[in-house]
């Protein structure tokens, strides 16, 4: 069976994502929200997903797909018989008046580059997931889309009726096309998207350029940061892990769920690559988020919420043919219901920048009433409770050692920021706390292997417990640490450093493919107890399986085929993360 690569790129302007095949078909664009059903879905049901293609009448074409540099503007680039164009797709992003300008708006240039092509271009769009087909109104320059929420319309100065009939016809100059959701475009076409595209490249670069980033895997590096910027949806803060539904994690294996929701466990590793690049608006507004999330909560946390900050999640099937026909199709994610008692120190150690960080200038450092202490109860009340886990278990419940390393580190984050107010009795209590995680940790030290397990009174091994080396539970010099990445490689890694988050039979059976973050995880522990030449090999090895722009999956299976959503931030944030800590153990000329 061939290699499974996801041949996509993403779009997108922190209000939306697109994802854009080597043919110039949108396969996925949800509007006006990350969460909202899809206009183009045909990533799921061609026949009633929709299209909005631009390619040769030529069946026999060839195509490129990649960015203008240090940006999120994206270029599928075709060779016919009868000449070559390009196609530019991005989503406007810009500053004005010092506010971020980020319309629910696509654009699309069709750039001539030698010859006179015949081109054919569609745009059938759907609602509610397909089941509602548009009535559509041809205007003078635009086409209508009704029915369908808010009125969807293209602007374009190509015929109107080619592309309703799907006609080929021949390029001989540039074209444009602008996609709306709502607010109909009435500024002039050709100029306003020359001037929005260089806008953006322009946003996009000098994003980038004000960005820390190592002097090694440089280009890998930037392509992450750009990936995680799209996935903050800036409206509300909030951060989704995923901007896809059901792409499963093996081919059949009914692991398919909605990933277009905000989980506070994602979300810090995000905020941690951000802060290694040296950007902090994203934790800014985060607070934001985090701080109506809490002020609407009753006695806990739920592990994921909407990114309007939604409760109800409800998790749905949809007669939807799935992805290489894999169902079931899902929309909703049961897990809001589960307790993932790692949610409270997720978010402490998210915020604690905001508190301590001297580079910072937070105007609302008042709130630390309200929220920290707070987080810290729902850590003490949680100390010796079952929870779902990190991998979200659906038909089990343990003390996870994952769960009690974020209640460490969650109330030592509190320490520290208590610390900043003079709270002696909040110091004392995390203090407390902390020791108490710690005993519960100890508890999963299995002394004949040598090894921390997933939970108390389990056997099981957990690549999440790699963590414990990586958050400086386990002292990186110690014989334990470096003891205990042995025994997570004998029984949980690939030879080319893929890693599996487990393998002991779950709530769907024995997990097909491996957690490509695990591997992050991997060569970022391997870093820390010293084994750099290991970390750079196996980073190396990893990076193999991107696709054609550098974008990474969710799963891998053994082959390298790519599986799960896609692209993934906890993948990306890996790779940040891995990179950073590379960077700062070894002087980065002997890897130039």
């Amino acid at each position: 069976m061939a290699i499974h690569k996801y041949n996509l790129g993403v779009i997108g302007n922190c209000s939306f994502i697109g994802y854009i095949d080597l043919h110039a078909d949108v396969k996925w664009l949800c509007m006006p929200k990350f969460d909202s059903s899809f206009l183009f879905g045909s990533l799921l049901d061609e026949e009633k997903g929709g299209h909005f293609f631009i390619k040769p009448a030529d069946p026999e074409f060839t195509s490129t797909q990649y960015y203008i540099p240090n940006t999120n503007v994206l270029c599928t680039e075709f060779t016919a018989g009868d000449g070559r164009f390009r196609v530019f797709d991005f989503a406007p992003r810009m500053t004005i008046h010092e506010r971020s300008f980020k319309p629910v708006m696509m654009m699309r240039k069709i750039e001539l580059m030698k010859g006179d092509p015949s081109i054919v271009v569609a745009c059938d769009p759907r609602g509610d997931y397909g089941n509602l087909v548009p009535e559509f109104v041809i205007g003078s320059n635009h086409i209508g889309f009704s029915g369908i929420g808010k009125q969807a319309r293209i602007t374009t100065d190509l015929s109107l009726n080619y592309i309703i009939q799907q006609r080929p016809f021949v390029l001989d100059q540039d074209r444009y096309i602008v996609l709306t959701y709502g607010e109909p475009f009435e500024s002039p076409l050709k100029e306003t998207v020359e001037e929005f595209l260089d806008s953006t490249v322009r946003y996009w670069q000098n994003w980038i350029k004000g960005s820390y980033i190592p002097n090694i895997y440089q280009e890998e590096v930037i392509r992450s940061a750009l990936v995680l910027k799209l996935h903050q949806y800036e409206d509300t803060g909030g951060i989704i892990a995923s901007g896809t539904t059901s792409l499963p994690e093996s081919h059949d294996s009914s692991r398919n769920w909605d990933y277009r929701f905000c989980w506070f466990r994602d979300a810090y590793y995000t905020l941690k690559a951000f802060n290694h690049l040296g950007h902090f608006d994203e934790l800014e507004r985060y607070f934001d988020y985090i701080q109506n999330i809490i002020r609407n909560a009753s006695d806990s946390l739920q592990p994921l919420y909407s990114v309007t900050g939604k409760k109800d999640l409800i998790e749905r099937e949809l007669d939807l043919a799935g992805y290489k026909n894999n169902k079931p199709v899902r929309v909703g994610n049961a897990a809001y219901e589960q307790v993932q008692n790692d949610v409270y120190g997720q978010v402490l150690v998210s915020l604690l920048p905001l508190y301590v960080d001297k580079r910072l200038t937070f105007p609302r450092k008042n709130s630390y009433n309200k929220i920290i202490p707070w987080l810290l109860e729902k850590i003490e009340m949680t100390m010796h409770a079952e929870d779902a886990g990190l991998w979200e278990f659906r038909n089990s419940k343990s003390i996870f050692s994952y769960t009690m390393l974020f209640h460490w580190a969650g109330a030592k984050a509190a320490y520290k920021i208590a610390k900043e107010f003079d709270d002696e009795a909040v110091m004392q209590k995390a203090e407390k706390l902390c020791a108490e995680a710690a005993a519960n940790l100890e508890k999963c030290w299995d002394l004949e292997r040598e090894v921390y397990t997933q939970a108390v009174d389990s056997p099981n091994l957990d690549a999440s417990t790699l963590m414990l080396v990586t958050m400086n539970f386990l002292d990186h010099n110690s014989p334990k640490a470096k003891k205990h990445i042995e025994a997570l490689e004998k029984e949980l890694k690939v030879e080319n450093g893929l890693f599996y988050r487990y393998k002991h039979y779950d709530d769907f059976g024995i997990p097909e493919t491996t957690f490509l973050v695990c591997a992050f995880w991997y060569v970022d522990a391997l870093a820390c107890v010293g084994r750099i030449d290991d970390a750079v090999k196996y980073l190396d090895e990893i990076l193999k399986f991107s696709n054609h722009l550098g974008l990474f999956s969710e799963d891998v299976a053994v082959d390298g085929s790519q599986w799960g959503n896609f692209p993934q931030t906890y993948s990306h944030v890996g790779l940040i993360n891995a990179v950073f800590r590379i960077a700062r153990k070894v002087d980065a000329a002997d890897f130039l």
